[in-house]
């Protein structure tokens, strides 16, 4: 456990855990790098070096006013990469995180990355728009950041339950998962998390998707109503040359615990 320095002087809270080859695993909104505590043990057992991180404004990295945006998390995973001299090493971003990687690659290459892993990810665009008629109209993210304001610790209690597909035969989910989600999204600086629905919601990654020249892996829940498959996991798929699509019929958006087995699989096969 440690703490890196971003460009700015944000402190990044960082586990470093393994000796074998690096991957680093980056979180989704609005939880913790401690949200893959299910793959971090798989690829840890796997024989993987694994690198979590909170992004700037959750979990125990510093709560600054702003850098709320994706330019700015790109350079703070390179910072974390070229802080622990990583090299060769695999991207797996769940969600939110997704962007990150995107990002990353088009800001900074790809010479210290191997290969990479979209898990329900919001890349390539989300929102509606007359380019994009399958997208998240801009009301939702709107009702969000109301919400969020108005009572934040209710929002990330009712938040979870759709996060998690709560109520579908195929994701049984139990309390202390929920509990577990609402201590993690607690953590968050709220103004961090109203502003990274804006980054989320309304980033078009679209240009970056021709900066992925290395084997990437889409994985998404045909059931996720919180990044839906057409304009997210499908979209990327068709957008990145080579990439592979693995959809996971009738899963919703928090596969890494609603079906961690299969996920853990997949990841293991790919990245090995």
């Amino acid at each position: 456990m440690a703490f890196i320095e971003a460009k700015d002087g944000t402190q990044l809270h960082v586990k470093d855990m393994g000796k074998g080859r690096p991957v680093v695993l980056i979180h989704g909104w609005p939880l913790t790098g401690d949200m893959f505590e299910y793959q971090t043990l798989a690829l840890l057992e796997a024989g993987f070096r694994v690198i979590t991180y909170d992004r700037r404004g959750f979990g125990q990295s510093g709560h600054p006013a702003d850098g709320y945006n994706y330019d700015t998390f790109a350079d703070d995973l390179a910072s974390v990469i070229d802080s622990l001299e990583l090299q060769d090493v695999s991207l797996v971003g769940f969600s939110m995180g997704g962007g990150e990687i995107a990002r990353y690659l088009s800001r900074h290459g790809d010479s210290k990355v191997s290969k990479a892993v979209l898990v329900a990810s919001v890349a390539p665009y989300l929102l509606k728009d007359a380019s994009n008629p399958e997208g998240v109209d801009a009301s939702v993210f709107e009702g969000m950041k109301e919400d969020i304001r108005k009572d934040r610790f209710a929002f990330l209690q009712s938040f979870a339950k759709t996060f998690y597909g709560v109520g579908l035969v195929t994701s049984p989910m139990s309390q202390g998962v929920l509990d577990w989600s609402f201590i993690l999204g607690v953590m968050a600086s709220p103004k961090a998390t109203i502003d990274c629905v804006d980054a989320f919601g309304k980033t078009d990654f679209r240009p970056d998707l021709a900066a992925f020249t290395i084997p990437t892996l889409v994985i998404h829940g045909t059931a996720d109503k919180t990044v839906p498959i057409d304009p997210a996991g499908r979209a990327a798929a068709n957008g990145i040359a080579g990439a592979k699509l693995i959809e996971y019929e009738g899963e919703p958006h928090g596969l890494f615990a609603t079906a961690p087995d299969r996920l853990n699989r997949d990841l293991i096969e790919f990245l090995g």
